[in-house]
């Protein structure tokens, strides 16, 4: 079994390296998988892309920027493995905890399993906004197709082969999670929720326009729901 470790890259360059090291680190150390770690640049214009080629990895640089779903999409693309996993690149999520949303996909309990910042015991500091702003999208999400989770916008996540395979993601922009989440349920596959800690950054700045995003993200339910395919 592989896993194939994804991680889109934007103007990260003081976090990147850390994130490398760590999940490097637990795959080798915790899991003892065969896995590839695969960073998408994002067109950064920083020095991320030059750290990132430092570390052994497979590093593919997009020549215009496209937001996090087209970087997702790149290494998607690329990915050969039988498991995929999916982590940001500015430190708030914790490779330590990968385990934990690995063993539900291997253990073959869930096909989508999603780390949730709102199922830690020890809570999330959040903005007020970006909190109703989840709350909302999953209600909306439940109402459509009838799954509920705590944290549909989370990017820390891990899929079967044939998950991602079925999904024929459309989405540019941080509405990936979204259209994920929507067109896993709406195929029948089973969605789990783990927690996870949640560092708030402590480098650079979120890329995230709320008005923007979330009427992408709005659109993205709809959409999802909607398609064939």
């Amino acid at each position: 079994m592989l896993v194939s470790v994804i991680i889109p890259l934007y103007n990260e360059e003081q976090t990147i390296g850390n994130i490398i090291d760590r999940v490097h680190a637990v795959m080798k150390q915790q899991t003892g998988l065969e896995y590839e770690i695969i960073v998408v640049d994002d067109c950064s214009f920083d020095n991320s892309r030059m750290v990132a080629k430092k570390y052994p990895v497979r590093l593919y640089s997009l020549l215009v920027h496209v937001g996090k779903g087209g970087g997702l999409r790149a290494g998607f693309a690329k990915a050969i493995g039988d498991f995929i996993v999916t982590i940001d690149s500015d430190g708030s999520h914790l490779p330590e905890e990968l385990p934990r949303l690995l063993y539900p996909v291997l253990s073959g309990n869930a096909d989508l399993v999603i780390g949730s910042r709102y199922l830690c015991k020890k809570g999330v500091a959040a903005k007020k906004l970006n909190v109703f702003g989840v709350k909302f999208f999953n209600s909306i999400i439940q109402m459509l197709s009838g799954v509920y989770v705590t944290d549909s916008q989370s990017g820390y996540r891990v899929m079967t082969r044939e998950v991602l395979d079925v999904q024929h993601l459309k989405s540019c922009g941080y509405e990936i999670e979204t259209e994920m989440l929507v067109k896993t349920a709406k195929s029948g596959y089973r969605v789990f929720e783990v927690p996870i800690s949640f560092e708030q950054r402590t480098y650079g700045v979120s890329g995230i326009d709320y008005l923007h995003d979330v009427f992408r993200i709005f659109v993205s339910i709809i959409s999802a729901r909607l398609r064939r395919v």
